[in-house]
């Protein structure tokens, strides 16, 4: 099957899409996104979040027919240009990335956080995060990027 989607703000065609193929797959394998990662394929890591029609998804858990038609920004698609997103920068500043493949859902997670909620409690932010996976930073230093970036697209921390 072809599925038809918009990506990161541009309109994109994968062909022989087979039924059971998930959109991880499709915006890894057949459009060259790398950014989301396939850790658990179950859902449960966190590492492929992306934006589905503004929605923050495992893209592990959607099928890519469902993506027909609809609007996905993955963590590429933050950057503007060859500028970073304030929430990707405060990640690097912050030393919040270690192996890196948790990051990428981290992002985007903390993403719709801040769009949310531009001012976050320590508990807001854990909660908010509490589906994303991360086994090298112990969490310390991706809740002070989080605050960094709070800092730095209009919240108080």
């Amino acid at each position: 099957m072809r599925v038809t989607l918009t990506v990161n703000g541009e309109r994109r065609v994968a062909d022989d899409v087979w039924p059971g193929e998930s959109l991880l797959y499709v915006l890894r394998e057949r459009l060259g996104l790398p950014g989301a990662k396939n850790a658990c394929e179950q859902g449960e890591c966190g590492s492929c979040t992306v934006y589905l029609d503004d929605v923050p998804v495992c893209s592990c858990l959607v099928a890519a027919g469902q993506a027909q038609g609809r609007e996905v920004r993955t963590v590429e698609g933050l950057a503007d240009g060859g500028r970073l997103d304030p929430v990707q920068a405060a990640f690097a500043e912050a030393g919040a990335v270690q192996c890196g493949f948790c990051t990428p859902g981290l992002i985007v997670q903390t993403h719709a956080l801040l769009r949310d909620d531009p001012d976050p409690a320590d508990a807001d932010i854990r909660e908010a995060l509490a589906g994303n996976l991360c086994r090298c930073t112990g969490y310390e230093k991706i809740i002070e990027a989080v605050k960094l970036a709070a800092a730095r697209t209009g919240g108080s921390q």
